[in-house]
């Protein structure tokens, strides 16, 4: 793959005699609305994940160099961090110069390459676990650079950049086709209204599951000891299960957000599903289970489930088991 990474960029800096305060660097809480009086580009997606909300929003200040820097000039970078209150967030993050290459992961054997188009231009991803499907454990894209930074770098190799930043987007517990589409609804803060075909950034309102099970039947679903991660195809009559109120009580189930959700009697745990993608009566849903509360270690997530509710059959795979009438 043709790459055109960005190579590090040396900071020059001299040694005085004497010490600012205003040399070092600063940080902040922030809002959104602080972003908009930077003025650097500052960018937010305009499509989030359902669940997802702003967690944090930082500024800091870039240490500023005696000799190459208007001393009098600060140079504010910033952060952003979105999530969904268990283990899928969605960061932002900007840099001046002396950058690195942000597609690196410790264990490379399990990691795979990929491109894809943003409004940057060709954007390049370094993902696990290897495979197209399912959600990652972690996404990193190699820094972009913005408009202000094309334009600075162009004065020459010597120029230090004072409004142009780059951008590292970074991602955990979402799958590929996810980010991307956060990718490509990027704009500059404060420039909502030139966004036309992006969903809110906000979480889409409360809609009702299309598919009703109870969640408990996705907890009957068992894995393979020597990879828990793929489920064994398994059959489960859910005319049965509808006429069987007692294991399988409605009213115990819950719409919670995207989700349909049940507690697991006598903890603080639950058990939910959500629905990935549907065509026609075929489903593919994302299922996750906590026995022992919301800080417990007893929980597991079957992101790739499929069902059937028609009595047809799928082909079976690693990550989609068959089901039928029943689910898998």
């Amino acid at each position: 793959m043709n790459r055109n990474r960005i190579k590090r960029t040396a900071s020059w800096f001299v040694l005085g005699a004497f010490l600012f305060p205003f040399l070092a660097p600063r940080s902040s809480a922030a809002t959104l609305d602080d972003l908009k009086n930077l003025e650097i580009i500052c960018f937010v997606p305009s499509h989030l994940p359902q669940g997802f909300k702003l967690k944090k929003v930082e500024i800091t200040y870039d240490e500023l160099h005696e000799g190459s820097d208007d001393m009098n000039h600060p140079l504010p970078l910033y952060s952003v961090e979105y999530g969904n209150g268990w283990n899928a967030t969605f960061s932002i993050e900007s840099a001046r110069e002396g950058i690195g290459d942000r597609n690196i992961m410790p264990d490379e054997e399990d990691t795979e390459e990929t491109e894809i188009q943003s409004p940057f231009g060709p954007m390049y991803l370094i993902y696990r676990p290897k495979g197209k499907e399912g959600r990652k454990i972690e996404i990193i894209a190699n820094w972009v650079s913005d408009k202000n930074m094309n334009e600075e770098l162009a004065k020459g190799p010597d120029s230090h950049p004072v409004l142009g930043r780059y951008h590292g987007f970074s991602a955990t517990g979402i799958t590929l086709k996810e980010f991307e589409r956060i990718i490509k609804s990027l704009h500059p803060v404060g420039s909502e209204s030139a966004v036309t075909s992006a969903t809110p950034a906000t979480p889409a309102a409360e809609q009702p599951s299309a598919l009703k099970i109870h969640p408990k039947v996705f907890n009957m679903i068992s894995s393979w000891i020597s990879d828990p991660e793929s489920p064994v195809a398994t059959e489960i009559n859910l005319d049965a299960v509808e006429k069987n109120g007692n294991e399988f009580n409605k009213d115990e189930v819950q719409q919670d957000g995207e989700w349909l959700r049940c507690a697991v009697p006598d903890t603080e745990g639950f058990m939910r599903y959500r629905v990935l993608e549907s065509k026609g009566d075929h489903y593919k849903v994302e299922y996750q289970e906590n026995s022992r509360g919301r800080g417990g270690a007893d929980r597991r997530d079957r992101p790739t489930l499929r069902c059937s509710p028609t009595g047809e059959r799928e082909p079976c795979s690693k990550t989609c088991p068959p089901c039928s009438r029943s689910v898998i």
